[in-house]
């Protein structure tokens, strides 16, 4: 009886093993046209498990992964990416990966009151695919996402220093405005950030500190709404402070 039980499981085994590799990967992509992603993603994993060396073995191993993308299990996901890199990490499909690994973390980006950490982890992987595979059909998009990333980070930034000029902790707000003025400037926080500043410097009686960043709003966006509140909260205080519209900068905001 034994002897039987085990030649039994051998040959349901043997079924599932026999199956031609090109037949397995056609009942995954099956699954994944039906959009039955998660078990597409299975199905796909059985193709590199089962032939691991065959030609369809690698491109097995993204769809899985995409599959569970697309499935919305972002851990399974950048596990399966994250391998793919380590295993393979000259393989021309390795920017991919990268931008699949910053694509999952960046549909985990929180609202910008919420730790940032995925949006950090997002930032990582395209900065990677720009700076090691710029030529490649994803740099431009990674490019796009960092500059939306950037901004997301500096609102986060601003969010705190907004929190901190609310509890009167202005030291701490300032640097927070700061901070945003030197690392984001590209991005649209900075103008905000500079008026931010000045309100701050004026409160802590750093009148010429707060002229100096009106003067480099006024420079870089003489047409924005946040120079015109700088300017005006200058204007309101003697004019030994500041007796006339703020003279142009050198310092630059890079666009």
């Amino acid at each position: 009886m034994g002897l039987l039980f085990l030649v039994g499981c051998q040959t349901e085994s043997d079924d599932l093993l026999d199956q031609p590799v090109e037949d397995l990967y056609v009942q995954a992509h099956d699954l994944f046209k039906e959009q039955s992603y998660t078990k597409a993603a299975k199905a796909f994993a059985d193709v590199e498990r089962q032939h691991p060396y065959s030609n369809w073995a690698l491109k097995a191993q993204l769809m899985s992964s995409y599959c569970y993308y697309q499935a919305k299990r972002y851990d399974d996901a950048i596990d399966g990416f994250k391998s793919f890199v380590q295993l393979h990490p000259g393989h021309g499909d390795v920017a991919y990966a990268y931008y699949m690994i910053g694509l999952c973390y960046y549909e985990q980006i929180p609202i910008v009151e919420r730790d940032q950490e995925p949006t950090a982890k997002a930032l990582e992987a395209f900065q990677e695919v720009v700076s090691r595979f710029k030529s490649s059909d994803y740099s431009k998009d990674a490019t796009l996402k960092i500059s939306l990333i950037q901004d997301h980070l500096a609102a986060k930034e601003m969010a705190v220093g907004r929190f901190y000029l609310k509890k009167k902790s202005y030291i701490a707000a300032l640097n927070r405005f700061k901070y945003v003025i030197k690392e984001y400037q590209s991005t649209a926080q900075v103008q905000e950030a500079l008026f931010r500043a000045t309100e701050v410097c004026m409160m802590l009686g750093l009148n010429g500190e707060a002229q100096k960043y009106a003067s480099v709003l006024g420079h870089n966006y003489p047409n924005s709404s946040w120079y015109k509140d700088a300017y005006a909260l200058i204007k309101s205080e003697p004019l030994s402070v500041f007796e006339s519209k703020p003279k142009k900068e050198t310092l630059k905001i890079k666009k």
